[in-house]
């Protein structure tokens, strides 16, 4: 299909087509949509410049609260001793980490160095 017989006028930049993105001109005398297979003398490209720019996102100052927060470990306490500091009480939770039909995976932290270790029942 040639560039004159096209449904709409659109940018360069996409298929005139369908939509969609063209991709950058190369060797071939003609730009090929791969969606629905539209071209375009590749002529038509020639002094095009195309500039492009990025725009990073701002960091969220609540979401580096919740991180702050996060650090502060919380759960039930046992009377375990932590195995690098030797202080007395770790946080522990579970999780379910392999088959139905086997025991639970149990995570222990020490509040005080943050030193954490695992177990399998």
């Amino acid at each position: 299909m040639e560039h004159n017989t096209s449904r709409f006028q659109s940018e360069l930049d996409f298929c005139p087509e369908c939509g969609t993105v063209l991709p950058l001109p190369g060797i071939q005398d003609k730009v090929t949509c791969l969606c629905c297979s539209f071209s375009i003398d590749v002529r038509e490209f020639e002094g095009r410049e195309i500039q492009t720019s990025i725009t990073f996102n701002t960091i969220d100052t609540t979401s580096e609260r919740k991180m702050d927060e996060a650090k502060d470990i919380k759960g039930p306490l046992l009377d375990r001793n932590c195995p690098q500091c030797g202080h007395e009480g770790m946080v522990y939770y579970t999780r379910q980490m392999r088959s139905a039909d086997e025991g639970q995976t149990v995570f222990y932290t020490c509040p005080r160095c943050k030193f954490q270790e695992k177990e399998d029942s």
